[in-house]
C-alpha cells in the first residue's frame, strides 16, 4: 500500500508515468505474437530493434 500511494505521489511531484514502458511493452507483445515461428534469437532482437528504436 506505501508503494503504490509513493507512486501515485510521484505523479503528483513530477507529472511521470510510466506510460512510455507500458506502450513500448505493448509493442512488444504484438511483435511476439506475430515473430512466432522464428527460432533465431539474434534476427527477432534485430527485427525488433529496428522496428521500434
Amino acid at each position: 500500500m506505501h508503494r503504490a500511494f509513493g507512486l501515485s505521489l510521484n505523479y503528483f511531484r513530477h507529472h511521470a508515468t510510466n506510460a512510455s514502458a507500458e506502450a513500448f511493452n505493448s509493442k512488444v507483445k504484438i511483435f511476439r505474437s506475430q515473430m512466432r515461428g522464428v527460432r533465431d534469437r539474434d534476427f527477432f532482437i534485430f527485427r525488433l530493434v529496428k522496428l521500434y528504436a
